[in-house]
This record gives structure tokens, sequence and C-alpha cells, in this order.
């Protein structure tokens, strides 16, 4: 019998090729061949949430190959991915092909031979609770951002979107920079000394009273009396306490955790390290074993391995390390995230045998950052834990209380194979009780109370992981949705809200409570997690969402008031009227505008300050003539930037491109390479020389060369890369740094 296997992407395809005969045949459909339409809402409350679904345009040629393909087919095997959204996928692709043969679904965590023919041999039908969990996700993200995002329209602007989940990531966001900026620091200050012993010379501060904390002093006067005193006094060894304490491993990684360490060790988003890790589980090409899939499926939120990998891994264990690196009992790990359920295991090698140190000129940098994590955390949490001896002295001396610790590492356990400096191993020098010490030097450190951390993707992935916001296949989409849909920006990896972001915030927190709350939000999760488990129906958890939704929307149309921006008073004087300019918030972000509008429609950009520091001719040129109509030409903003266009648009259509010095001279022929705009104004960076030479970049050049092939570096959202071989000048730094150790 011929049988048909269809996967999502030509990787997938060809690593399960492999391992199966020439009976089957393996293609890939490129993720979803179906959708909600785009141009409208495509679903229809009134008649029982009736959905119509629409083949995607690029997917056409694609479901005509598997339709000709299934002509001579005995069976079809869906095989997509191992969670809802491969689920829908496989139930999409039924409908679309709309087969006349046999079909089943098969699936598996990992693409190893032993999995896909194990699959193959015990295949199933396609789960229905599944399919319907992941409709109810996507129908309730479009009746929110379908329904609410014209009111934004109407309230504040065009342009505006609203997200069931996004919104309340914006609003975390929005959140902590207001405990930001309501923050009053607050000065303190504390002691330590410097103590010589008999062997060897160690450190102590001074202690809170019946406490082993640090005593905070709150005047700088009051420590000099202190230090004062203690000038002269005699010290010594009170109590000595040594104990033992065992370091447990960390559990395998998840998907929330794979994130996280990837942008704490690399700066990856999490969009890069899913892309990354996706790569790693459909397939790499290996010398001599064709291509293999290096980890399980990476999106997950269980800890659980597989017996038959940890009798693998401890295989492996006991060779490189020794029988003593394994616990008497496997380690189990308690799942503790909420709602935890979609997938059967934690995030592993396929084969822990394929060691990331024998495969590292095979793959990738950002392959081998991602493999050596996984590779390392699944091991180590296999392993036995570290013995610390810990030391704690007290030390007595003019009326003052000192404490000293020590810690000292007396087997490493997992971090032979995870090593970690978070971890600090400084023991004291040999004490005695009673033991009479020398005061080297007092030191008194003033301190600041700092405000909360802005969220990065790892502390955000974190903090709604944390509050039941969001699933393993979400984290990512959240991230890269917030920042495109202009709510936020990154700078230096953390995200800072837009002013458009507190005003949408404010409106949907004052009109829309359950939209942004944090509980409503989880607990609709977890009525998606039932509608999975076949305990709930999907109708019924859409129209318990939907019916006071649509009642409040109907009843906010008419309530929330039309002006919602508050105008910036900026001192300057409309030059069309003479009435006050303002700043306005629109799509395209700040801009000058008459308070005379709309009897006067004066507009002018909110200019970039990096334009106004590179190019002094701005000005300059705004005051020639438009050499089309002979009227003023004026500075003018878009989406994408500042250009000078005509005054007397759309009559007259000139525009003309702002182009600024960089300073950085074209490696093709000498000339300085200058910031431009394309005729839309988008921004990108060519050499002054043009026509007669062409050399371009869409990201910013340095003037910095690459250190392998001495192309240009440029400044991308990731980080410094090479415009030419795409070397990036984190790798450069970070492929020395081992995991577990932070890149200091």
């Amino acid at each position: 019998m011929k049988k048909l296997v269809i996967v999502e992407s030509p990787a997938k395809a060809k690593t399960i090729g492999q391992y199966l005969g020439s009976d089957f045949v393996v293609m890939a459909s490129f993720g979803h061949v179906r959708d909600l339409p785009k141009t409208k809402l495509g679903i229809d409350p009134a008649k029982h949430f009736e959905v119509t679904y629409q083949n995607i345009p690029r997917a056409k040629k694609i479901i005509d190959q598997l339709k000709k393909e299934l002509i001579n087919t005995d069976e079809l095997l869906l095989a997509t991915d191992h969670d809802r959204e491969g689920e829908a996928i496989a139930w999409h692709l039924v409908a679309a092909l709309k087969p006349k043969v046999p079909v089943h679904r098969i699936s598996f965590n990992e693409i190893t031979k032993t999995a896909v023919t194990n699959a193959v041999a015990n295949p199933r039908n396609i789960s229905q609770e599944l399919v319907d969990a992941q409709q109810a996700r996507r129908i309730l993200d479009r009746l929110v951002g379908y329904k609410l995002s014209p009111l934004l329209w109407k309230k504040v602007y065009r342009g505006l979107s609203a997200g069931r989940v996004q919104s309340v990531a914006v609003r975390l966001i929005v959140e902590r920079e207001r405990e930001i900026k309501a923050f009053k620091p607050r000065e303190f200050w504390t002691i330590t000394a410097e103590f010589s012993a008999k062997n060897g010379a160690f450190s102590a501060y001074i202690a809170k009273a019946g406490s082993t904390g640090k005593q905070e002093f709150a005047t700088k006067a009051e420590v000099d009396k202190i230090v004062k005193q203690l000038k002269n006094a005699d010290f010594s060894v009170n109590t000595l306490t040594v104990a033992d304490s065992q370091l447990r491993p960390q559990p395998p990684l998840i998907t929330s955790t794979l994130q996280q360490a990837a942008a704490r060790f690399y700066g990856f988003s999490a969009k890069r390290t899913m892309k990354i890790a996706q790569e790693l589980y459909e397939g790499v090409d290996i010398p001599g074993k064709g291509s293999i899939g290096l980890i399980t499926y990476m999106r997950t939120d269980s800890h659980a391995i597989a017996d038959q990998a940890r009798r693998e891994a401890s295989d492996v264990i006991a060779k490189t390390y020794g029988a003593q690196y394994l616990p008497e009992r496997p380690n189990v790990f308690s799942k503790k995230v909420r709602g935890a359920q979609e997938a059967h295991e934690a995030i592993r090698p396929s084969h822990f045998s394929l060691k990331p140190a024998d495969i590292q000129s095979d793959l990738s940098p950002d392959q081998r950052k991602i493999y050596q994590l996984v590779y390392n955390t699944a091991a180590a949490s296999q392993m036995t834990p570290a013995t610390v001896e810990t030391t704690v002295a007290t030390i007595a001396g003019g009326n003052q209380q000192f404490i000293a610790r020590g810690r000292k590492l007396v087997f490493d356990g997992f971090l032979a194979q995870l090593p970690s400096d978070d971890e600090r191993f400084e023991p004291l020098p040999g004490l005695a009780e009673k033991e009479a010490l020398k005061l080297k030097k007092l030191n008194d450190e003033g301190h600041m109370t700092e405000p909360p951390a802005r969220f990065g993707e790892a502390s955000l992935v974190r903090e709604l992981e944390k509050r039941g916001i969001g699933r393993p296949s979400t984290y990512a989409p959240i991230m890269s949705t917030i920042v495109d849909r202009g709510y936020v920006t990154k700078q230096t990896g953390r995200f800072f809200p837009e002013d458009v972001a507190f005003i949408v915030i404010d409106l949907l927190v004052n009109n829309f409570p359950n939209i942004v709350d944090y509980d409503f939000t989880a607990q609709l999760e977890d009525k998606l997690d039932e509608i999975a488990e076949g305990r709930k129906k999907l109708e019924p958890v859409l129209k318990e969402f939907y019916d006071p939704f649509a009642q409040l929307l109907k009843e906010k149309e008419k309530t929330i008031e039309k002006k919602t921006v508050v105008d910036e008073n900026t001192g300057k004087k409309c030059p069309k009227c003479g009435k006050d300019v303002v700043i306005k918030l629109g799509r395209f972000g700040k801009f000058y505008a008459c308070s005379g509008f709309p009897q006067c429609d004066h507009t002018a950009p909110v200019i970039d300050e990096k334009d106004q520091e590179l190019s002094k001719e701005i000005t300059e040129e705004t005051k020639n003539p438009c050499p089309k109509c002979g009227k003023a030409l004026e500075m003018k903003q878009s989406r994408f930037g500042s250009f000078i266009g005509c005054s007397d648009y759309p009559n007259c259509k000139y525009t003309k491109s702002i182009v600024v010095g960089t300073g950085v001279k074209c490696p093709n022929c000498g000339k300085e390479l200058v910031r431009k705009n394309t005729r839309k104004g988008k921004v990108f960076w060519g050499c002054s020389g043009y026509p007669n030479c062409k050399t371009a970049y869409w990201d910013e050049p340095t003037g910095e060369k690459c250190p392998q092939c001495q192309g240009v570096m440029v400044n991308k959202k990731s980080g410094l890369t090479c415009s030419q071989c795409g070397f990036s000048k984190d790798d450069q730094v970070t492929d020395k740094v081992e995991v577990g150790k932070t890149n200091k």
C-alpha cells in the first residue's frame, strides 16, 4: 500500500523520509492551509459561532500538489506537530483536501526512527477536543480583535488594535513603567570589615540584631560614629557553625525556561530561540548520519522525561563521570506550571549519545548554543545533587556582631555537567571558636534602593507563566506582536511602553476590565485546557465570554468620550493662523498640530533627534520652494520616518528623502555612507556616490569590520551582525561561555 505522510516543513519531511520505506511519500504543507478570512470577521455568534474558513492563497499550489499525490495513494497519514496547533493543521488539511482514502493521525514527541515507526504502527483519529481548543483560542482572539479594535479607532485613532492576551502583556509593561516613575529612592549604608586570622584573611558584615541579614544604617553620620568606635575594639570568633547542604539540579527545559535561558545567556529573543529550536527538532544534516532530529518537541510545559531517554542519559553519565554521579532513584520534577498538560515530555536531546562537542562543527553558532542549553540541562537533571559545606562564623567586637560566610564545594554532582556562576564557592580560612582576630580594614558603603527592573523577554515570559497567561505556543508571538503593533519598543533588551500604550491600557482597564484582567485571562486559558481534555464544550465557553462582552461593547460605544489623548502644549504658534501649536499622538507617533483644527490643518513632524543631530541642512532645505509647484516645502512624517514634502499635498506630491551623514566610509569606493529614506519613507543607508556606487544596507553600518570575513558590521535589532556572512558579535563572546554561566 502506498501511503502519503503530510508534515508542516520540508526539513521535517526530509528527516522523516529517511525512516520510512519506499511505500511512503512524505510531503510538507508549509503550515496552515486554511484560516479565517482577512477582510471580515468570519464568525457568526448568532448561528452558534459558525466559522467560515478560507484556503490561504499562498497554499493553493501546495493543496493542488497534495491532491495530485492523493490520487495514487491508499492511505493518508497526518504527522503534524504534537500539540493543539498541529492537531488543527491536520483537521484543516482534511477539510481542504477532501481525501477519499482512509485518514489517520500520527504524532511523536521526537523525530527519531523509533518514535516515527512506533507512531506509524499506532495511528489514531484526529482529536476533535484538541481541535476545538485551538479553534476556541482563535475565535476568541478574532472576536476581541475585530470587535474592540474599531472602537479604539473611533475613540483614539485609526490603526490601533487590541488583543486578548497581548493587551494583558502590554498592561504588565505599562504598570511596571508607572512603578518605576513613582519610585522614590532611599539611601542606606552598610559596614563590612576585613579580618586576618591565623590561617588567612576574610571579610564579614555587621548583622541585624537577632538575624543573619545585613544591618542597614540610615545616615552617614551614624555609620561614621560606629566605624570610629570599632577601630580600637577587640575582635574574636564567637560561634562557628559548619553544615553540609545539597544543591539539587534544575528540571529539564520547557518552552518558557528555554526562552528565558536563551535570553539570559545569549540575548536571544523568544522568536529567535523558537526558530532555532524548530530547526533542531525537525532535523539537521550530520555527515555520515543524514538528517537527524536533535531535540524533542519544543512547545511543552511538562518536566517529564521518558523512561527510555532517562536510561540512555544514565548510561552516558556513568561512562562520562562515573556511577557516583547517578542518583539511587531517578530524579522526578513536579509539574508546577499552571495548566501544564499539552505535551508529554520536557525539551531534551533525542539522542544523549550525541554530545554537543561531538557535533558542534555540524551546527550553526545559534544551533550550537541552543543544543548545548538543552543537552546540558537535561543531562544535569538526571544527576546527583552537589554537596556544599557551609560555614557561618559570628564575630563579636565593639558591641557589634559581624557575620562571615564561607561555602566549599565538597562534591560537584550535576555541576560537573552544568556549572553555574550563580553559585559562589569561597571557603573561610580555618577558624576556631574564641580565636582572636585582627581588624585590617573597615568599609562603609552607601547604597540607593532601586526601582523594579523593566521587563525583558525572559522576565515577561516568566511573569506571564506565573500568572497562568498564555501557553507554550503563544509566548514568542506575544513578544513579537506587542512590538510590531507599536505599543512598546525594545531598548537594550528591555520593553519600554509608548505613549499610546498608556492611553489604550487605561481605556481598556476603565471600560473593559475583563479583557486585561490577569485572573480572568488565566481562567479563560484554563477553560481552553478543559476543552482540550473534553471536560467542556466549545460553544458554551465562547458564549459565556462573548455575550457580556458584546453587550458591554454596545454600551461603551456610546459612553466613552472621543478625546482620550491629552494634547501637549509647545509654546509655539501656528505659521498659518497664529494659534497655539500642540503635540498630538497619531498612528505614526507624535506630531505637531494646530490647536485650531479642523479649521486649520497645519501639521509637522516631531523630528527624530538623530535627524536633528546629523543633518543641519534640513532647515535650509525647507526654506527652498517646491521645484514642482513653487509652494513651500515642509518636514513630514510617515510610519517609516521623516521626509521633506510639498505643503500643497495632495495637489502636489513632491517628496525628497532626508540624507544625513554617518561618518562611515563605503567599503567599495571609500565615499561616505549616508542615511536616506525611500520614497515611502523607509530608512536605509547607502553610498553618497550613488548612482556610480550602489552599495546600500537596510541596517545601520557601524564602520567596524567583521572578524571572520572583513564585511561591514551593522546594527540589527538582534545585535551587532555582519552584513555579509551573518556573524554575530554576541557569538564571539558567548561561544566561550559555558552553559549555566553568565557572561561577565
